[in-house]
């Protein structure tokens, strides 16, 4: 789908790129937060894994695309095995309103703040990270 894609049908977007320390961490995070589907038939979500560029900025990695040679599956996960570098969770959002896009986005960020809050009380990395 990509930032830049533009839906007569869903005029409200927000795309979000929340980097993580590893690759495992980043993976853990869009298999807890992929299960949940949008509830509303007004709200798109894609929710997949990407890699920072040089620049710092999101390389989208969407369905059945090769990015950088690599392949990912429709999940959003790669299927070879360079997979170290994709360390940001990305989520792009589309709604027909600005409203609908909030209430979605919010929910959205309560989940995502569950699941950062239990990889920080329970994720041997992140405690050995924060001691280092």
């Amino acid at each position: 789908m990509g930032p830049d894609a533009y839906d007569v049908n869903y005029p409200c977007s927000l795309a979000i790129s929340i980097p993580l320390p590893t690759h495992r961490l980043a993976s853990s995070a869009l298999s807890a937060l992929s299960v949940d589907a949008e509830l509303s038939p007004l709200v798109r979500r894609s929710i997949f894994l990407c890699r920072l560029s040089e620049q710092q900025a999101p390389q989208f990695v969407v369905g059945d695309d090769h990015v950088n040679g690599s392949k990912f599956s429709s999940g959003g996960v790669l299927t070879t095995a360079n997979s170290t570098d994709l360390t940001v969770l990305c989520t792009e959002y589309k709604a027909t309103t600005n409203r609908m896009l909030r209430v979605a986005v919010n929910g959205f960020m309560e989940s995502l703040g569950l699941v950062l809050g239990v990889m920080e009380e329970l994720d041997v990395d992140v405690l050995q990270a924060d001691a280092g």
